[in-house]
C-alpha cells in the first residue's frame, strides 16, 4: 500500500512539474488543522514531507493562520507550537487578520504564481482550492500524508493548453517580457520608441569651429593675364586656267 501511494504521489508531482512549472524546493503552505491532524497521527512533518514528495521542501504559513490557532485556546496548543516552527509568509491582512482559509486563498492570487502546495484539513477551503488550476492539495488520512490527485479544473486547463486554446502562466510571462523588450504596450498594442542610452558625446562635435574671415575677391594683375595667340592661315593664290576656270596653284611649284 505504501509503494502504491508513493507511485501515485510521483505521478502527481510530475504532472505539476511539466504542466505548471513546479520546481524544488517545493513551498508548502500549512494551516492549524493540518498540524493538529499530524500531531494526532504522530507524523513528523519536517522529516516525512521531503521523503513523501521526493525533494526539498520549504514549510511555511501565514500570520493569519497563526492568530487563528492562538484564538482557539488550549485545545490546539500543540498545533500552535508546530506551526510556529515554520516560516511566516507576508500576507495582505497584517493589520486586520482574516480566517486562515480566506488568507490561504488570497495567497494564491487566482493563478498560484508562486507554486504553493496547500496542506489543510478544511473541507471548505479544499473546495475553493479545486476551482483554481495548478494547486496541489495535501491532507492527512489514516495517520498518513496524502497528495490529492489533480482537480478537474487543472486537467481542463492542461487540455486547453494542449489544444492551443489557452496559454500557461509561464508562457504569458515570457510573452510579456518579450513585449517589454520590443517596446510594445500590452494594452494598446502600440510600439514604443526605445530610449537611447546616454553616452559620452562625440569628441569631434565638441571641437570649436574655426571662424572664417570675410573673403576678398582676387585681383588679377597685368602680368598674370595670358594673351591668346591667333593662328593665321595662309591662303593659296588662285591662277586662271584655260576656259576661264580658276586653278589653285601649288606654292611649291611657283
Amino acid at each position: 500500500m505504501k509503494i502504491k501511494r508513493q507511485k501515485q504521489a510521483k505521478k502527481t508531482i510530475s504532472f505539476y512539474k511539466y504542466n505548471f512549472s513546479f520546481r524544488e524546493p517545493f513551498q508548502i503552505l500549512l494551516d492549524g488543522t493540518f498540524c493538529q491532524a499530524a500531531l494526532i497521527g504522530k507524523i513528523q512533518i519536517k522529516e516525512q514531507m521531503p521523503k513523501y514528495l521526493m525533494g526539498e521542501v520549504q514549510l511555511c504559513t501565514t500570520s493569519c493562520a497563526l492568530k487563528e490557532v492562538e484564538s482557539l485556546g488550549k485545545d490546539l496548543y500543540g498545533a500552535k507550537l508546530i506551526l510556529q516552527r515554520f516560516q511566516v509568509r507576508r500576507c495582505p491582512h497584517f493589520d486586520e487578520p482574516v480566517p486562515a482559509s480566506e488568507c490561504l486563498l488570497s495567497m494564491l492570487e487566482g493563478t498560484n504564481p508562486h507554486h504553493y502546495f496547500i496542506a489543510t484539513q478544511d473541507n471548505e477551503l479544499t473546495k475553493g482550492l479545486k476551482e483554481i488550476p495548478g494547486v496541489p492539495i495535501m491532507y492527512v488520512i489514516q495517520n498518513t500524508m496524502v497528495l490529492d490527485k489533480p482537480s478537474e479544473c487543472s486537467l481542463k486547463r492542461v487540455q486547453a493548453v494542449l489544444a492551443g486554446e489557452m496559454v500557461t502562466p509561464t508562457q504569458q510571462q515570457s510573452i510579456s517580457k518579450l513585449k517589454e523588450a520590443q517596446g510594445v504596450n500590452a494594452e494598446e498594442g502600440v510600439r514604443r520608441k526605445r530610449k537611447r542610452k546616454s553616452g559620452n558625446p562625440n569628441p569631434l562635435s565638441c571641437m570649436k569651429k574655426k571662424k572664417k574671415g570675410p573673403t576678398q575677391p582676387k585681383q588679377s594683375t597685368d602680368g598674370e593675364k595670358k594673351t591668346k595667340k591667333s593662328r593665321k592661315r595662309k591662303r593659296k593664290p588662285a591662277v586662271a586656267g584655260a576656259g576661264g576656270q580658276t586653278v589653285t596653284a601649288n606654292p611649291n611649284t611657283l
